[in-house]
């Protein structure tokens, strides 16, 4: 159970890394560029219950969040002004996060849906 409570945990923040979405097809093929767009790491750490720590990598295409990598799916945004929200999920359960992204860093809090376990989760841009 502690792995499956620290795989949410990760999927919380990658968030990692967190305007509205694009609203057609032509905007999908061509998503408006944001000022967050790029390769993010996120670190996530447990201030309740007994998660642990991960880092994830997430990828901000358009404003939209997404995952770089490993085995969790990320539904999120930017806005223009930062403030990230992100719903993660995978085969475990799912968490979500909040937070805001400030030039290339960024900070917020995550809950697992179950309450069983919160934190905070900082990021780094990286490309």
């Amino acid at each position: 159970m502690k792995a499956a409570v620290r795989i949410v945990s990760a999927a919380a923040v990658a968030l990692a890394a967190l305007s509205a979405l694009p609203a057609d097809a032509a905007s999908q093929r061509h998503p408006r560029r944001s000022p967050f767009d790029g390769l993010w790491s996120v670190l996530i750490s447990t201030s309740r219950g007994s998660c642990g720590s991960y880092r994830a990598a997430v990828q901000i295409v358009g404003g939209r969040v997404l995952p770089a990598g490993g085995d969790f799916n990320a539904n999120g945004s930017v806005s223009a002004n930062g403030a990230t929200a992100v719903i993660v999920s995978s085969a475990l359960g799912s968490a979500s996060g909040y937070g805001r992204l400030r030039g290339s860093q960024g900070a917020g809090r995550w809950n697992s849906a179950g309450g069983e376990c919160a934190g905070g989760w900082s990021a780094v841009r990286r490309g």
